[in-house]
């Protein structure tokens, strides 16, 4: 089976429009009239990720596919090309976009506020438990882990998110005054219990998460300064 991130049936066909190419014989392009569906102009690229990102969270990697894409934002097949070369970049565009809202952007929340190091690692192990905003996150996170499985572009995205997330959450035990081992042991710890948590949300009541987490917090802030 090929992989998740290449796939011949959607290369480009001849004669679709590429990215910044102009269309023989086209009209000058400008908004849409009001009504009307989207076209090249309106859309951005931001759109076919989102639509993307959607596809692959309700379905599957493998329904994420340029007619598909098409078909739901009601725009030619051709439309595509003027964002991306070709639905692989299409799918390492998703990736980054992931990357970015899902860590980068977390971590600069973090970084914006001043708050000390037992508040931050308090408030990490809230994530999983931000209302729906957290549950869809979750849910994108697990589709995304699951092509993980079977693609290595996806798999090095993951693998880099790990890193990212770990490095960070070991800072903030660094700032404790542990040492580095005993902070990326921390940090591993909370991490897994944050995943596990994320993906796992039927497991036990409000009350039984409230005392979990009540639990990870004593268990990763004893002996702590």
């Amino acid at each position: 089976m090929a992989s998740a991130s290449t796939a011949p049936a959607d290369a480009t066909p001849a004669g679709e429009l590429r990215a910044g190419a102009t269309p023989a014989g086209a009209a000058p392009t400008g908004a849409a009239p009001t009504g009307a569906a989207p076209t090249r102009s309106s859309l951005r690229r931001e759109d076919w990720i989102a639509a993307a990102t959607e596809v692959l969270h309700e379905q599957s990697i493998d329904a994420v596919r340029i007619e598909t894409l098409a078909a739901q934002l009601k725009v030619t097949r051709g439309s595509f090309y003027w964002h991306f070369r070709n639905r692989n970049e299409l799918l390492e565009s998703l990736l980054l976009a992931w990357r970015n809202s899902a860590t980068e952007q977390v971590i600069d929340r973090f970084e914006r506020r001043v708050v000390d190091p037992h508040t931050q690692i308090r408030e990490l192990l809230t994530l999983p438990f931000r209302g729906q905003a957290a549950r869809r996150a979750a849910a994108t996170e697990l589709a995304i882990r699951d092509w993980a499985r079977r693609d290595e572009m996806a798999r090095k995205m993951v693998d880099e998110v790990d890193a990212i997330r770990l490095s960070y959450i070991a800072q903030s035990f660094s700032s404790l005054g542990m040492d580095i081992a005993e902070a990326r042991h921390r940090a591993f710890a909370l991490y897994a219990y944050e995943v596990a948590e994320s993906l796992m949300p039927a497991q036990g009541t409000d009350t039984q998460k409230r005392e979990r987490r009540a639990f990870m917090e004593s268990l990763l802030l004893a002996r702590a300064g």
